[in-house]
């Protein structure tokens, strides 16, 4: 029965990281035509459902910004590669170094360019959240507690410490695939 499980979940995984991989494929693919074709205008536009579905999550709304398009490349070329990275090594057991160096190596240059993209969206956006009080609860009431989403946006929580994560991570597997 172990064995079976086993199985099932190798093929659930396999399908599951390649799917997700082809989904943020066609992400990359469409931001990229797009910002070539039309501009960085319209790439929200132009990625939104397949984004939606890769991501499953909002984007803020400022959908036209140039930041939006950094964002959305910096995410694609991460989670292409991160999903066949784990799809080639659920499928057939271990990934080509080549893979694996990608996977540990390209954050160094996506991690900034994504966050910086995430903070200065999130700066385009204070006046608005401010201004319409989205998300925020003020006081009183019967809760008697209160939360400003505007000073909730000023704070990019993890960047640093994600980033440290990951390096140790790139110094763990890289050495260890040097033992190999």
């Amino acid at each position: 029965m172990a064995g079976v499980l086993s199985v099932l979940r190798r093929i659930y995984l396999t399908l599951y990281n390649w799917i997700v991989f082809f989904g943020w494929f066609q992400v990359f693919y469409l931001a990229v035509k797009t910002l070539k074709e039309s501009g960085h205008e319209h790439v929200y536009d132009a990625v939104e459902k397949p984004l939606l579905l890769a991501q499953t999550a909002a984007i803020l709304e400022l959908r036209s910004h140039i930041l939006v398009s950094s964002l959305v490349i910096s995410w694609s070329i991460t989670e292409i590669i991160r999903y066949s990275f784990f799809g080639t090594k659920e499928a057939f057991g271990s990934a080509p170094s080549w893979l694996l160096w990608l996977r540990y190596s390209t954050f160094l240059l996506l991690y900034p360019s994504g966050i910086t993209s995430e903070v200065g969206l999130i700066y385009s956006a204070l006046p608005y959240i401010k201004g319409s009080d989205m998300y925020s609860l003020r006081m009183p009431n019967k809760w008697n507690f209160s939360f400003d989403y505007y000073y909730a946006g000023l704070v990019a929580l993890g960047s640093p410490h994600m980033y440290g994560y990951m390096l140790g991570q790139r110094k763990k597997a890289l050495s260890k695939s040097k033992k190999e």
